[in-house]
């Protein structure tokens, strides 16, 4: 997000040296200096020089006229937007920010990635803490409610009573574009809207906020922005936080103003030197090491670097009487280790190993290798300084010490350690799954955890991680998934340096393309899926190499390939035998049945039915209904109803609020030649529940029966209307085909109102159309037959037709759909005849 020059310009990079008396005296200017520009204070210092140390006495020495909050970007879930948002908005939410428009915009993007769960108290993000979300929820009784920001802000006008705030929410430009945003787009939009409501709070109070360990996020500085993607989220969050402060703490200086100049006026740099060898005397010798040898020999090892000052003084509090003396910050590390009790030093070993700990990881770990696990050893452990307390009793070694710990570890116990964890991770999410422990929203994803570990100990299979990745998101969302890739990412990056002739390379590679080639898909991105699917005839017999292959299909048919992804469904369909069969043959029934093989699609829409495991309700549906649209397009209306019920049953008895969502659009569709007012009620019905849920493309196929059971009734003003929403929806949707078959319909509008030049232009342009996508050759023939019947014929129509005619594969005799086919044409053109 640009932005703006800020009062005054400071240097990007100020490379002095400061004492702590000029480093919180540059902070108290900082803060006086707050605007209602961004600005950011960039604490640069190497590992264990007390960057971490600093940002906890900024934000105690803050005044209590400042709000404050923190990120440890050393936690992994924390380098996820969605997450760092929700432990932001929790503490600044608890000193009294008013998160309205944020809470409504996040509630939204969790719906969007959680699309099988409704909201409610249990479900839903922020429930007890938001006023406005927890009166919504309240005043519902218990109705369904879903994540859309037309449905929340319309709940929002009975919820809220003080009629400014209620007008500044309902007014609100940005929530009103939310539902027509793509998920990349609704997530920049969260961003934009949690900066609005914090930016607007800092009129009465001002607020820092305290980000740690920035290089956790990009570890390295790359020349021509390489590593910009990562930290992209937090550059666009930080360039809008007007109203107050941020401190960030990095090892190497921020370069940003490299790739945008703006940023020049926003960041101060000050660099943390090592500290002054009389304060490295004064420090030990507070701290009870008056030996001056001692203390000279000490402070010289340390080289001014307090992580080594403070572990020295741990050693000296463990043995008073004994020697610290060291020669190198390694034997600092060795010395504290030698005074230390042997148990001690196990366990905190096995503690490295764990990205974060709490008390039961403590005990699961001292369990597993017979280590003591009292809460007098646990308190011990957290008492010392390189162990860094984080929210929820949760704590995380310094990096230098987890360093030191691990060279005492064989790869062997390493990978034994792993797979506990993993283990404890699995069982955690298993608990949280059935019920019986709550997950905040700032909590790692377990099953995140557990891949990580699993990777680590070498016993996870790709298989393995795509069921874990299946079950995260439901857990934790797609931002859960997200966070899985990174961690495969950067494990195949190290094993691949370490072990590049590593057997189980690939697959694990595979397993990754997957999970990331499946967000892009949910997110629209099908340039992006088809970039990491490039290989469209590598074998599929694994459920892992059959998603990836059903992916990089979905992309393609999504671009507009629709001949290459039925090769790729079918492909899949023949070769795969696992658990992503009856999804494979879902696929090729569904783009046989476009392409015009009816009676292969069904044949096969058949045979996979019978093949589908009792809990796959959803797919049976899916089945059913693909068969109704097929009974629809050959104008077997009778058979269409009956299966249009049968599917409604499945998605009932499987509780699909998105099939049954789809049931109503299909049904004002079927109306739409039977029964004219009863589709207008109908499209209506599902344009309400489509709304809701967010679903553009079904937005534009209600709206395009509404418009055709219009022109039926007479109503062609109205139905204009209907075509000009249809359009838009469709247009956002992308959805090509669908714009044609409204343009289809549209063409017949245009002759009711003596339009015939342009009514057969559109038809043309239809036609072309549905070639073009490779799909509808039923509707090319029915094109070419309405323009015979109106004497607008040409030969580009018929030769349209004879290119679609071998194509066709009707139920039935090519005479029964013909004669099917005049009759819906009667409907439309009779009038004007």
């Amino acid at each position: 997000m640009p932005i703006k020059p800020r009062y005054r310009r400071v240097s990007a990079l100020q490379r002095q040296f400061f004492n702590r008396e000029e480093m919180l005296a540059i902070h108290d200017e900082e803060l006086r200096g707050i605007s209602a520009e961004p600005r950011v204070l960039n604490v640069v210092g190497v590992g264990g020089i007390g960057k971490s140390r600093l940002l906890q006495e900024l934000r105690t020495r803050t005044p209590d006229t400042y709000r404050t909050a923190r990120l440890d970007l050393q936690l992994p879930t924390l380098r996820q937007q969605e997450d760092a948002l929700a432990v932001l908005r929790s503490e600044l939410g608890a000193q009294g920010v008013k998160f309205d428009r944020f809470d409504i915009a996040y509630a939204v993007l969790w719906q969007r990635v959680h699309p099988q769960l409704q909201l409610d108290r249990k479900n839903t993000p922020f429930a007890e803490e938001s006023e406005v979300l927890s009166k919504i929820l309240d005043d519902a009784m218990g109705l369904p409610i879903f994540g859309t920001a037309a449905g929340l802000v319309r709940l929002t006008g009975r919820a809220v009573a003080n009629r400014q705030r209620r007008h500044r929410i309902e007014s609100d430009p940005t929530l009103q574009e939310l539902d027509s945003l793509s998920n990349a787009d609704l997530g920049h939009a969260v961003t934009y809207l949690f900066a609005q409501d914090l930016q607007r709070s800092a009129e009465e109070r001002p607020y820092v906020i305290h980000v740690d360990a920035y290089e956790a996020m990009a570890p390295t500085s790359l020349s021509g922005g390489r590593n910009l993607r990562s930290d992209a989220w937090l550059r666009d969050l930080l360039g809008q936080l007007g109203g107050g402060l941020t401190v960030l703490a990095s090892r190497e200086p921020l370069t940003w103003a490299a790739h945008d100049s703006d940023w020049a006026t926003v960041i101060r740099s000050i660099l943390i030197r090592g500290l002054p060898m009389p304060a490295r005397l004064a420090l030990l010798a507070q701290a009870g090491i008056v030996d001056l040898p001692r203390q000279r020999s000490i402070a010289d090892a340390s080289a001014g670097v307090p992580f080594y000052l403070h572990l020295a003084v741990d050693t000296h509090l463990q043995n008073p009487t004994g020697s610290v003396a060291a020669a190198t910050a390694e034997e600092i590390v060795q010395r504290f280790l030698q005074h230390v009790a042997p148990d001690e030093v196990r366990i905190l070993e096995l503690l490295g190993v764990a990205r974060t700990f709490d008390l039961d990881v403590f005990r699961v770990i001292g369990r597993a290798f017979d280590l003591p696990t009292n809460l007098l050893t646990w308190e011990s452990l957290t008492s010392y300084s390189f162990a860094y307390p984080l929210p929820g009793g949760w704590y995380r070694l310094h990096q230098l010490m987890i360093g030191a710990l691990q060279q005492h570890l064989s790869p062997a116990v390493r990978r034994h350690v792993h797979a506990v964890l993993r283990g404890h991770w699995e069982q955690l999410a298993g608990r949280m799954e059935a019920g019986t422990e709550q997950s905040g929203v700032t909590r790692s994803s377990p099953l995140r955890e557990a891949v990580h570990h699993g990777l680590h100990a070498e016993n996870i299979s790709p298989e393995e991680i795509q069921r874990h990745a299946d079950r995260a998101v439901l857990m934790s969302g797609r931002q859960a998934v997200d966070g899985m890739v990174k961690d495969l990412r950067d494990y195949l990056a190290a094993a691949t340096d370490t072990d590049p002739a590593n057997a189980v390379l690939p697959d694990i590679r595979d397993a990754a393309d997957c999970l990331e080639a499946e967000s892009k898909l949910e997110i629209g991105d099908s340039a992006a899926a088809i970039a990491l699917t490039p290989e469209l005839d590598r074998p599929v017999r694994s459920v892992v190499a059959a998603r990836l292959a059903l992916a990089a299909a979905n992309a393609r048919r999504i671009a507009g390939q629709s001949t290459l992804a039925a090769g790729i469904f079918e492909r899949v369909w023949d070769e795969h035998t696992g658990a992503a069969r009856t999804s494979a043959g879902l696929c090729v029934a569904d783009i046989r049945m476009w392409q015009g093989d009816f009676a292969g699609a069904f044949a096969l829409a058949t045979e996979v039915h019978g093949i589908c495991a009792p809990h796959e309700r959803v797919i049976r549906g899916d089945l059913q209904r693909l068969m109704h649209l097929g009974h629809r397009f050959l104008m077997d209306f009778d058979r269409s109803a009956e299966l249009l019920a049968e599917a409604e049953q499945e998605y009932r008895a499987a509780g699909s609020v998105v099939g049954l969502a789809n049931i109503r659009t299909n049904r004002a569709e079927l109306l739409a030649f039977t029964d004219p007012e009863g589709a207008v009620a109908e499209a209506t019905a599902a344009l309400d529940v489509q709304r809701d849920l967010g679903a553009q493309h079904e937005i534009g196929k209600a709206y395009t029966a509404m418009a055709i059971a219009q022109i039926r009734l007479g109503q062609l003003d109205r139905a204009e209307l209907s075509f000009r929403n249809a359009h838009t929806a469709l247009d956002r949707a992308g959805y090509r085909s669908g714009r044609a078959r409204a343009d289809m319909f549209r063409a017949f509008l245009l002759l009711r109102r003596d339009e015939q030049e342009a009514a057969r232009d559109l038809l043309l342009h239809a036609a072309q159309e549905f070639e073009a996508c490779q799909v509808y050759p039923s509707l090319v023939l029915a094109i070419h037959r309405a323009t015979e019947r109106l004497g607008l014929g040409s030969p580009e129509f018929a030769a349209a037709a004879e290119r679609a005619r071998p194509l066709l594969r009707p139920l039935g005799s090519p005479e029964e759909l013909n004669r099917r086919t005049e009759d819906l044409l009667s409907m439309f053109l009779e009038v004007t005849a």
